[in-house]
């Protein structure tokens, strides 16, 4: 599981055969079952999730039982309800398997040691919350501009790998969408093609 983890590092630092050796005692690992609970809301976020393997996803419900789709996590990605995980509050966000997968779990008093003991990785976790910073953005963006055929478009566009892997009311829940809309979309696609 730890490759995954390098992997991702390395892409954005340079890690020493030293720093190496010092980051796995940080972490502890997690399988999970497809539509198993990594976080319910109301519960305490204790743990940031590395996804080594599989597709999670994060979201609310809201007053009337619709799930709202916020992230899909897939491998070499992040997911916690971050708030929660950094303040010590109860969650909003639920996270749960959309597949088996496998997780990397690295605890709150374990994060603040890994950026004391491996001072890149305060870098690498710099990057990361910037890139996160400006995909949410990118998304209310063209949450609120894009037509529902642009918003499709561009999920396939920067998600080719996963768009296979999940469902079509998912995809349409992540997009703000309902499911009949995704249908339609895909058939005027195959028509014009």
């Amino acid at each position: 599981m730890f490759k995954e983890l390098f992997d991702n590092l390395e892409d954005k630092i340079e890690l020493t055969e030293s720093a190496k050796k010092r980051i796995p005692n940080f972490f502890s690992t997690k399988k999970l079952s497809k539509k198993q609970f990594l976080l319910q809301e109301g519960e305490y976020c204790k743990n940031l999730a590395f996804v080594a393997k599989g597709i999670l996803k994060s979201y609310t419900i809201d007053d009337k039982g619709q799930e709202h789709i916020s992230l899909f996590a897939m491998e070499g990605w992040w997911v916690s309800d971050f708030k929660s995980f950094i303040v010590d509050e109860k969650a909003i966000l639920s996270i749960d398997a959309i597949e088996d997968s496998e997780v990397l779990l690295i605890s709150r008093s374990n994060y603040e040691q890994l950026l004391v003991e491996v001072p890149v990785m305060e870098r690498y976790f710099r990057i990361l919350y910037q890139n996160s910073l400006v995909t949410k953005d990118r998304r209310l963006i063209s949450s609120n501009t894009h037509t529902a055929e642009e918003k499709y478009a561009h999920f396939l566009k920067l998600y080719p790998s996963i768009s296979q892997r999940i469902p079509q009311h998912l995809i349409a829940s992540y997009l703000g969408l309902t499911p009949e809309t995704i249908s339609r979309i895909k058939k005027n696609i195959i028509q014009n093609n």
